[in-house]
Protein backbone atom coordinates (compact mmCIF):
# COMPACT_ATOMS: atom_id res chain seq x y z
CA UNK A 1 0.00 0.00 0.00
CA UNK A 2 1.63 3.58 -0.91
CA UNK A 3 1.95 6.23 1.41
CA UNK A 4 -1.29 7.55 2.59
CA UNK A 5 -0.82 11.67 1.82
CA UNK A 6 -4.33 12.69 2.83
CA UNK A 7 -3.35 13.27 6.12
CA UNK A 8 -6.05 11.44 7.84
CA UNK A 9 -3.66 9.79 10.15
CA UNK A 10 -2.89 12.83 11.86
CA UNK A 11 -6.14 14.35 12.21
CA UNK A 12 -5.80 14.57 15.68
CA UNK A 13 -2.67 15.86 16.03
CA UNK A 14 -3.80 19.96 16.07
CA UNK A 15 -3.47 22.31 13.07
CA UNK A 16 -0.87 24.33 15.61
CA UNK A 17 1.16 22.18 16.33
CA UNK A 18 2.17 20.85 12.61
CA UNK A 19 2.70 24.38 11.53
CA UNK A 20 4.62 25.27 14.44
CA UNK A 21 6.83 22.40 12.87
CA UNK A 22 7.21 24.16 9.83
CA UNK A 23 7.95 27.31 11.15
CA UNK A 24 10.86 25.81 13.05
CA UNK A 25 12.22 23.91 9.63
CA UNK A 26 11.83 27.19 7.83
CA UNK A 27 13.70 29.64 10.27
CA UNK A 28 17.23 27.24 10.62
CA UNK A 29 19.76 29.26 9.08
CA UNK A 30 20.53 26.78 6.61
CA UNK A 31 17.19 26.67 4.81
CA UNK A 32 17.20 29.67 2.53
CA UNK A 33 20.08 27.49 1.08
CA UNK A 34 18.35 24.39 0.63
CA UNK A 35 14.97 26.02 -0.95
CA UNK A 36 14.60 28.23 -3.62
CA UNK A 37 11.33 27.08 -5.43
CA UNK A 38 9.94 24.54 -7.31
CA UNK A 39 9.95 24.31 -11.00
CA UNK A 40 8.22 20.61 -10.71
CA UNK A 41 10.34 19.37 -13.42
CA UNK A 42 11.23 16.05 -11.48
CA UNK A 43 15.29 15.92 -11.58
CA UNK A 44 15.46 15.11 -8.26
CA UNK A 45 13.38 12.70 -8.14
CA UNK A 46 14.81 10.99 -11.26
CA UNK A 47 18.46 11.23 -9.86
CA UNK A 48 16.96 9.64 -6.20
CA UNK A 49 18.19 6.35 -5.81
CA UNK A 50 15.80 6.02 -2.87
CA UNK A 51 12.78 6.70 -5.65
CA UNK A 52 13.58 3.66 -6.92
CA UNK A 53 12.92 1.46 -3.69
CA UNK A 54 10.35 3.23 -1.87
CA UNK A 55 7.07 5.70 -2.08
CA UNK A 56 9.76 8.67 -1.96
CA UNK A 57 9.66 11.68 -3.69
CA UNK A 58 12.47 14.70 -2.68
CA UNK A 59 9.75 16.62 -4.96
CA UNK A 60 6.95 16.22 -2.77
CA UNK A 61 8.79 16.80 -0.14
CA UNK A 62 10.21 19.87 -1.13
CA UNK A 63 7.00 21.26 -2.59
CA UNK A 64 4.99 21.08 0.68
CA UNK A 65 7.34 23.00 2.25
CA UNK A 66 7.19 25.89 -0.76
CA UNK A 67 3.34 25.61 -0.23
CA UNK A 68 3.47 25.82 3.06
CA UNK A 69 1.22 22.56 3.00
CA UNK A 70 0.98 21.73 6.49
CA UNK A 71 -0.65 18.97 6.68
CA UNK A 72 1.90 17.23 3.82
CA UNK A 73 4.70 18.39 5.22
CA UNK A 74 3.73 16.63 8.69
CA UNK A 75 2.95 14.17 6.75
CA UNK A 76 6.35 13.69 5.03
CA UNK A 77 7.85 14.96 8.41
CA UNK A 78 6.70 11.56 9.96
CA UNK A 79 6.77 9.21 6.99
CA UNK A 80 9.35 9.61 4.57
CA UNK A 81 12.21 12.04 5.44
CA UNK A 82 13.51 8.34 7.07
CA UNK A 83 13.61 7.00 3.44
CA UNK A 84 15.94 9.73 2.18
CA UNK A 85 19.59 7.86 1.83
CA UNK A 86 21.11 11.64 2.52
CA UNK A 87 23.08 11.00 -1.09
CA UNK A 88 22.42 14.20 -1.95
CA UNK A 89 21.94 13.61 -5.58
CA UNK A 90 19.06 15.78 -5.40
CA UNK A 91 21.49 18.63 -5.58
CA UNK A 92 21.77 18.60 -9.25
CA UNK A 93 18.37 20.89 -9.15
CA UNK A 94 18.24 23.40 -11.65
CA UNK A 95 16.47 25.76 -8.94
CA UNK A 96 19.64 25.50 -6.87
CA UNK A 97 17.28 23.50 -4.30
CA UNK A 98 18.39 21.05 -1.96
CA UNK A 99 15.81 18.32 -1.02
CA UNK A 100 18.02 16.80 0.50
CA UNK A 101 19.54 19.49 2.58
CA UNK A 102 15.59 20.00 3.58
CA UNK A 103 15.57 16.56 4.27
CA UNK A 104 18.04 16.91 6.80
CA UNK A 105 16.31 19.48 9.01
CA UNK A 106 13.31 17.97 8.98
CA UNK A 107 14.52 15.27 10.67
CA UNK A 108 16.49 17.28 13.10
CA UNK A 109 13.50 19.05 14.15
CA UNK A 110 11.41 15.05 14.04
CA UNK A 111 14.21 13.77 16.11
CA UNK A 112 14.32 17.13 18.84
CA UNK A 113 10.81 16.47 19.27
CA UNK A 114 10.30 13.08 19.63
CA UNK A 115 8.34 12.06 17.30
CA UNK A 116 7.35 8.56 17.26
CA UNK A 117 8.71 7.82 13.79
CA UNK A 118 12.02 9.16 14.66
CA UNK A 119 12.23 7.04 17.71
CA UNK A 120 11.55 3.96 15.25
CA UNK A 121 14.29 4.63 12.63
CA UNK A 122 16.71 5.93 15.44
CA UNK A 123 16.59 2.27 17.43
CA UNK A 124 19.07 0.49 15.86
CA UNK A 125 21.61 3.23 16.42
CA UNK A 126 21.05 3.30 20.09
CA UNK A 127 24.43 0.71 20.17
CA UNK A 128 26.19 2.60 17.88
CA UNK A 129 25.79 5.87 19.66
CA UNK A 130 26.83 4.54 23.04
CA UNK A 131 29.63 2.71 20.71
CA UNK A 132 31.00 6.17 19.62
CA UNK A 133 30.43 7.76 22.78
CA UNK A 134 32.09 5.10 24.93
CA UNK A 135 35.18 3.88 22.63
CA UNK A 136 35.57 7.27 20.24
CA UNK A 137 34.23 5.03 17.25
CA UNK A 138 31.13 3.41 15.98
CA UNK A 139 30.64 -0.52 15.36
CA UNK A 140 32.27 -3.42 16.43
CA UNK A 141 31.87 -6.30 14.51
CA UNK A 142 29.58 -8.53 17.06
CA UNK A 143 26.82 -5.25 16.43
CA UNK A 144 26.36 -6.11 13.08
CA UNK A 145 23.38 -7.55 12.82
CA UNK A 146 20.60 -7.70 10.21
CA UNK A 147 17.48 -6.71 12.16
CA UNK A 148 19.33 -4.04 14.00
CA UNK A 149 20.47 -2.19 10.44
CA UNK A 150 17.72 -3.53 7.71
CA UNK A 151 18.52 -0.41 5.87
CA UNK A 152 22.65 -1.42 5.11
CA UNK A 153 21.36 -4.17 2.82
CA UNK A 154 22.42 -7.81 2.49
CA UNK A 155 26.30 -7.71 3.29
CA UNK A 156 24.81 -7.25 7.08
CA UNK A 157 23.26 -10.44 6.72
CA UNK A 158 26.38 -12.33 5.65
CA UNK A 159 28.71 -10.89 8.05
CA UNK A 160 25.94 -11.33 11.08
CA UNK A 161 24.89 -15.89 9.53
CA UNK A 162 29.07 -16.18 9.62
CA UNK A 163 30.85 -14.84 12.47
CA UNK A 164 32.00 -17.99 13.51
CA UNK A 165 34.49 -17.37 10.83
CA UNK A 166 35.20 -13.93 11.10
CA UNK A 167 35.56 -15.36 14.86
CA UNK A 168 38.38 -17.27 13.71
CA UNK A 169 40.18 -14.63 11.29
CA UNK A 170 40.38 -12.00 14.00
CA UNK A 171 41.56 -11.71 17.89
CA UNK A 172 38.07 -12.49 20.24
CA UNK A 173 38.55 -9.01 21.89
CA UNK A 174 37.94 -7.67 18.56
CA UNK A 175 34.17 -8.70 18.44
CA UNK A 176 33.62 -6.07 20.84
CA UNK A 177 35.83 -3.48 21.04
CA UNK A 178 37.70 -1.20 18.38
CA UNK A 179 41.00 -1.53 19.72
CA UNK A 180 42.40 -3.47 16.59
CA UNK A 181 41.65 -0.71 14.22
CA UNK A 182 42.80 2.48 16.55
CA UNK A 183 42.25 3.73 19.90
CA UNK A 184 40.56 7.01 20.19
CA UNK A 185 42.63 9.87 22.85
CA UNK A 186 40.71 10.30 26.05
CA UNK A 187 41.51 14.17 25.37
CA UNK A 188 39.07 13.64 22.01
CA UNK A 189 36.59 11.79 23.80
CA UNK A 190 36.40 14.63 26.47
CA UNK A 191 35.85 17.38 23.87
CA UNK A 192 33.68 15.33 22.65
CA UNK A 193 31.20 15.14 25.26
CA UNK A 194 32.02 18.58 25.58
CA UNK A 195 30.63 19.52 22.15
CA UNK A 196 27.56 17.27 22.70
CA UNK A 197 26.66 19.06 25.41
CA UNK A 198 27.02 22.70 24.45
CA UNK A 199 25.29 21.81 21.18
CA UNK A 200 22.24 20.44 22.63
CA UNK A 201 22.90 16.84 21.01
CA UNK A 202 22.04 14.95 24.40
CA UNK A 203 18.75 17.11 24.95
CA UNK A 204 17.81 15.09 21.59
CA UNK A 205 18.81 11.96 22.28
CA UNK A 206 16.57 12.36 25.44
CA UNK A 207 13.99 13.26 23.55
CA UNK A 208 14.40 10.21 21.42
CA UNK A 209 15.31 7.46 23.93
CA UNK A 210 15.66 8.61 27.18
CA UNK A 211 17.15 5.00 28.17
CA UNK A 212 20.03 5.62 26.04
CA UNK A 213 20.14 9.50 27.59
CA UNK A 214 20.25 7.59 31.26
CA UNK A 215 23.22 5.44 29.88
CA UNK A 216 24.99 7.91 28.04
CA UNK A 217 24.93 10.47 31.26
CA UNK A 218 26.41 7.94 33.43
CA UNK A 219 29.47 7.57 31.19
CA UNK A 220 29.89 11.09 30.31
CA UNK A 221 29.93 13.16 33.85
CA UNK A 222 31.80 10.54 35.52
CA UNK A 223 34.62 10.84 32.32
CA UNK A 224 34.27 14.59 32.58
CA UNK A 225 34.71 14.52 36.51
CA UNK A 226 37.39 12.71 36.29
CA UNK A 227 39.08 15.06 33.95
CA UNK A 228 37.82 17.98 36.16
CA UNK A 229 34.92 19.24 34.72
CA UNK A 230 31.93 20.09 36.39
CA UNK A 231 29.11 19.28 33.92
CA UNK A 232 25.69 18.40 34.07
CA UNK A 233 23.15 16.54 31.85
CA UNK A 234 20.02 17.56 32.66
Amino acid sequence: MGLDLSGKQYRKVPYEEKEALLEEVKEDLRFGDYMYGCYDCGICVAACPSARFYDFSPRKIAQSVAREDVDLFYVFLNDSVWDCSQCFSCDRCPRQNSPGGLITLMREVAVKHGLASAQEALEGYGRVVYKIMSTGTQVSPDMLQANAFPDWGPHVKDIAENLDVWRKALPPETLHTTEASWKVDEKTLIELYLIWHATGVMDMIKEVDEGLFMILQDVMEERLEDAGYDVTFD
